[in-house]
């Protein structure tokens, strides 16, 4: 029996303001026939469901690719361990930002040279070059984790400096004492609750809905009021 080979995307987003389709998109314009797996939120509440769905239907063979090496997991020691799985799994995977990090360099790595060395010392230079190629991709995993950490902190930077040199400016920053702040992220928030908190039906209590949400508690309580305000209305 032939085994079918597949290709699955996976992407992920840590907080509700950020876009998931960026990732999508990079990922389907390079592998456009990828099925794809979207984590929305990560955490302890949802335990990376989609993750785990992912890691059981994933066969030898398959390959996963992912918009960026910080996206396989939320920090270092947790992406080698998961790379290191897969690899040993037989699972090809494929960083679209870190291509060096790439499964198929070190198993064309591990295959060079084999034929050079005798039947009987074989396994052993195997085993050892094995051993050397998952430290060397280790450290890149771990390299590649700190560029990306590097990166958020100089937006964060440059944002600040921005910011500061539109304030010398003389430019208003922040809204006008006495206006009323229109909170983006209210809508979805507000979704949120009503979808998952358990006073409206769903399975959360109010301290997993809040982080859920991303919410302080004193906003969450407030928009949990405005919802059973609106439901009253309706």
């Amino acid at each position: 029996m032939e085994m079918i080979i597949v290709v699955f995307g996976y992407c992920r987003i840590s907080k509700p303001t950020q876009n998931i389709e960026r990732q999508e998109r990079n990922i389907l314009a390079s592998f456009p026939n990828a099925k794809i797996y979207k984590e929305v939120y990560t955490g302890i509440v949802l335990s990376r469901q989609e993750w785990q769905k992912l890691i059981k239907k994933v066969q030898k063979g398959d390959t996963i690719v992912f918009d960026s090496v910080s996206r396989m997991s939320r920090n270092a020691s947790e992406g080698i361990e998961q790379y290191m799985e897969l690899l040993d799994k037989g699972v090809e995977l494929v960083f679209l930002k870190e291509p060096y990090v790439n499964t198929i360099n070190y198993k064309q790595a591990l295959s060079g040279g084999i034929e050079l060395v005798g039947n009987d010392i074989a396994d052993v230079y195997i085993e050892a070059t094995n051993k050397v190629l998952k430290l060397l991709a280790a450290k890149q995993i771990e390299l590649a984790f700190e560029q990306s950490e590097k990166e958020v902190i100089d937006i964060r930077q440059r944002t600040k400096e921005g910011i500061e040199t539109a304030r010398l400016n003389g430019k208003q920053i922040g809204c006008v004492k006495g206006s009323k702040l229109l909170v983006k992220k209210e809508a979805p928030a507000k979704e949120l609750i009503r979808k998952h908190c358990k006073t409206f039906g769903g399975t959360l209590n109010d301290i997993e809905c809040i982080k859920l949400a991303n919410l302080s508690r004193n906003t969450y309580y407030k928009y949990k009021r405005e919802i059973k305000e609106e439901l009253l209305k309706e």
